[in-house]
């Protein structure tokens, strides 16, 4: 039976924390939590549950979780996000994996709960994610705060069965308060590797977004949330790429 190592960054959450932690009771046989200096209560929840709590500046989401990887003690990492849990069915797939881990790396699709609504569409399901894998197979890499896990040239990959629950907003003024957080940090990674935005792209961007996440992905299916999430995601690329103009100008965002 092989041994998991689960990985989870925190910065004040203490809405979501405990969630996480008890979806992962008989899954994983260690807990690391690399937490950015909360100020609410995410660490004292934290030591309630059989958690190793370490404490690092946070340089960027692909940053904090290779960190995370590098405190485990087992080989097998189960990286979630702490708006995340795993579901039932999931579960028993990863209980199987342990009795025989045939594949460097595991994915399975990530489901969305919006407001209470969970989002089959919109771009946002089925949204697979690779979070279970042997930790000489690869790391965290991508362009913040978009991390993804890039693997070692020739490591196998299998899909399970199952859904990652995600707790994402509670509302849309989250949503929307979030957006402009990570359009900063996105737009800052972007320029840093050489993107650049125009008048051109400040105006057709968002619109293409709209088009194919409400039209083709079918976000007209998930109703009034639908609508609203496609809306987001189009304000999205507008700022991404306003953002980027400014940057390119000179100024400060």
């Amino acid at each position: 039976m092989e041994k998991i190592t689960a990985t989870i960054i925190t910065f004040n959450e203490e809405n979501n924390i405990e969630r996480c932690l008890q979806s992962l009771e008989g899954i994983a046989d260690e807990i690391v939590v690399v937490d950015s200096f909360s100020t609410d209560k995410t660490k004292e929840i934290c030591q309630r549950y059989p958690v190793t709590f370490y404490e690092n500046d946070f340089k960027g989401h692909i940053e904090q979780k290779n960190f995370a990887i590098t405190k485990a003690t087992h080989q097998i990492i189960l990286s979630l996000d702490a708006d995340e849990a795993l579901d039932e069915k999931l579960k028993s797939e990863i209980i199987k994996v342990k009795g025989s881990f045939h594949s460097d790396a595991y994915s399975f699709n990530r489901l969305t709960n919006y407001a209470g609504h969970w989002v089959r569409h919109c771009g946002w399901y089925p949204d697979t994610k690779t979070r279970l894998f042997k930790k000489e197979a690869g790391q965290w890499g991508g362009v913040n705060p978009h991390d993804i896990i890039e693997l070692n040239s020739g490591k196998s990959l299998v899909k399970l069965h199952g859904d990652l629950l995600h707790y994402s907003y509670d509302s849309i003024s989250d949503h929307i308060n979030q957006t402009n957080k990570f359009t900063t940090i996105a737009a800052k990674a972007a320029y840093e590797k050489g993107v650049r935005s125009s008048t051109f792209k400040i105006v057709t961007r968002p619109f293409l977004k709209f088009i194919r996440d409400y039209f083709w992905k079918l976000g007209l299916l998930d109703g009034r949330y639908g609508f609203v999430i496609c809306y987001i995601n189009a304000l999205s690329a507008f700022l991404k790429y306003a953002k980027i103009k400014e940057l390119q100008e000179g100024k400060k965002i």
